[in-house]
């Protein structure tokens, strides 16, 4: 991974659509590790010959943005609570995040506007959109008295999604039971939703 990281910031190389796939773009490849199969995908694309038709058209697909690109443009905004984002993530990301060898996951950085041909056209968009101050996403005090029957999934090995803060948001939720579980990653509903779902609604009517 090091290796092909340096090489991808020495050399030009292009992708199928004929953007440039920079070691930056390369790191985006983060995404599939919220999924089951993600690491072994990952795997199997590190394992192709570097440069290779297989590895470029593996890689555009690993950070398919362009086929949502709704998808990038508001996706740091569905997460603001009460506030501007101001690309929070090239904010407070570690550096090695934003500039070196650590992968990324949903992270959204406004290079990416320039890197993906596919979304210059919502780039006036994005920066708007980072500045602008949204209200609180809940009311607090409202789940602090919440009467519906609730039951939600915490997965231990999410990593899109850090734990505490999700057994925090379980406990704010009056009678909210969680199931924690390492059973599943992130895709857990895609996986297996006839399960999962089966579950929750158990645990919302006394069965489980």
């Amino acid at each position: 991974m090091r290796t092909l990281l340096r090489r991808l910031d020495d050399e030009d190389i292009r992708l199928p659509n004929g953007d440039r796939l920079t070691a930056r773009r390369f790191r985006q490849v983060g995404m599939w590790l919220g999924d089951s199969a993600g690491f072994e995908r990952l795997h199997h694309l590190l394992e192709l010959p570097f440069a290779s038709v297989a590895f470029l058209w593996d890689a555009q697909q690993a950070s398919p943005w362009e086929r949502n690109p709704i998808y990038a443009t508001l996706h740091e905004s569905s997460y603001a609570d009460g506030g501007a984002t101001r690309w929070s993530a090239q904010r407070l990301a570690p550096e090695d995040a934003v500039t070196g060898e650590l992968l990324g996951a949903e992270h959204v950085f406004p290079w990416m506007w320039d890197d993906h041909a596919g979304l210059h056209g919502h780039r006036e968009a994005a920066q708007l959109l980072a500045q602008h101050p949204w209200p609180r996403l809940y009311d607090a005090d409202r789940l602090a008295r919440n009467e519906v029957p609730v039951a939600a999934t915490v997965y231990l090995d999410d990593v899109y999604v850090e734990r505490s803060f999700a057994e925090d948001t379980a406990l704010r939720v009056r009678g909210l039971r969680a199931w924690v579980t390492n059973e599943y990653a992130h895709n857990g509903l895609r996986a297996d939703g006839e399960r999962i779902v089966g579950r929750l609604l158990d645990m919302v009517r006394g069965r489980a």
